[in-house]
């Protein structure tokens, strides 16, 4: 048979499959002073505009460059680095850090630098994406735990064969639904098989902890031996990059071995200057975490009340369930339409196929925008 003349004809097949289930997905750039009531990002804090980090930002592309000009290991790091890293670990409670171009390269650095062939990985059916495919690329034994179900953690770590490294993956906050980890227990189920305990606080810093110090800190795991944490800059602290924190000479380790750090370009100083800037503002500001919580909380409350299936939020997070993936794409539709950007979740972006909205709180929103916001989700929300 000849072969074709086009050999990416069946990308538009599949982009007709998708649209036929109701899953494609497309790009709305949006303009710089959108009237939209944000409820989709996740400037959790309300920082990413704010005046100390965006001046922070523009100072550190002006004395440094707007970019980093190479990998971390040859002109990648600046001393802008070195601070970020330090007051990011002391924050934390953590002996040291090291910060990636975004929290997914931390996430898969951490999780194939900490494993390999002859491991056992025990990840949670819910983690992120950016842990799923850590767990696929160590080239470890991947065994997927029941979601949130430390027992069969405990159950899988207890099993293993070998002697090679175990590790039982998790996220502090689970992205879909807005639920916390038992970490506490998790961590248990940890030291009693040897294993250690790799926490992905992407939706915990800024939001849960003494401070918005971090689901681990709360949880009392930070600075533990057998505990290694990674964060996004992107979240609470507006900016762009992740890290991974834990013990000295694990960190000393990803440097050594981790090929997301050693063979990617460096966070771009502009980045680092406007996390640090969000870093130190949060410590002066202790009571923004407390706001956000109290905003998600209130969302939820008004919409169960008005008879929405949406499930408690833990932190920032709060999550309601459209009866299709169609759905749940006019429902988005509507809410951007009356004002309001809600995020849209669909498989395979959720692990049980059921779609979302997802609303995100932000410790700047008013009663009047709470209100506002809850009203729209309401009004526009489809027939079950």
């Amino acid at each position: 048979m000849p072969h074709s003349q086009d050999p990416f004809a069946w990308t538009g097949a599949a982009l007709e499959d998708r649209r036929a289930a109701g899953l494609l997905r497309t790009l709305r750039p949006r303009p710089a002073d959108s009237p939209l009531l944000d409820l989709a990002g996740n400037d959790y804090l309300g920082l990413s505009r704010h005046p100390e980090v965006t001046a922070a930002s523009a100072e550190a592309a002006r004395r440094w460059g707007a970019g980093s000009g190479g990998s971390r290991l040859v002109t990648g790091s600046t001393e802008l680095h070195a601070e970020l890293e330090a007051e990011l670990a002391a924050f934390c409670g953590f002996e040291a850090a090291l910060v990636f171009s975004s929290g997914y390269a931390a996430n898969l650095a951490a999780v194939t630098a900490l494993s390999g062939h002859d491991g056992l990985l025990v990840s949670d059916a819910g983690n992120h994406a950016s842990l799923i495919d850590g767990c696929r690329l160590s080239r470890a034994r991947t065994a997927v735990a029941a979601h949130a179900d430390p027992g069969a953690v405990r159950k899988e770590l207890a099993a293993r064969t070998g002697e090679g490294p175990a590790l039982a993956v998790t996220d502090s906050v689970f992205s879909v639904d807005g639920d916390a980890a038992p970490l506490a227990e998790l961590a248990a189920a940890c030291r009693a098989t040897g294993a250690g305990l790799l926490i992905d606080d992407a939706h915990g810093l800024g939001v849960l902890g003494d401070g918005g110090r971090g689901a681990p800190h709360a949880a009392g795991l930070a600075g533990t031996p057998g505990t290694v944490v990674t964060v996004t800059l992107s979240k609470a602290l507006g900016s762009q990059g992740g890290a991974v924190l834990g013990p000295a000479p694990v960190i000393a380790h990803l440097l050594n071995t981790a090929r997301t750090f050693i063979f990617d370009t460096g966070l771009a100083p502009a980045a680092v200057g406007g996390a640090l800037a969000a870093l130190r503002l949060l410590r002066r500001e202790p009571e923004r975490p407390a706001r956000v919580r109290a905003v998600a909380t209130g969302l939820h409350a008004r919409l169960t009340a008005a008879g929405l299936a949406a499930a408690r939020p833990d932190a920032a997070v709060v999550s309601v369930r459209a009866p299709s993936p169609e759905a749940a794409v006019r429902w988005a539709a509507d809410c951007r339409t009356a004002g309001v950007l809600a995020g849209c979740f669909r498989p395979p972006s959720v692990p049980d196929g059921i779609s979302r909205l997802r609303l995100t709180a932000r410790a700047d929103l008013t009663e009047e925008l709470l209100t506002t916001a809850a009203g729209t989700v309401i009004a526009t929300a489809p027939a079950a």
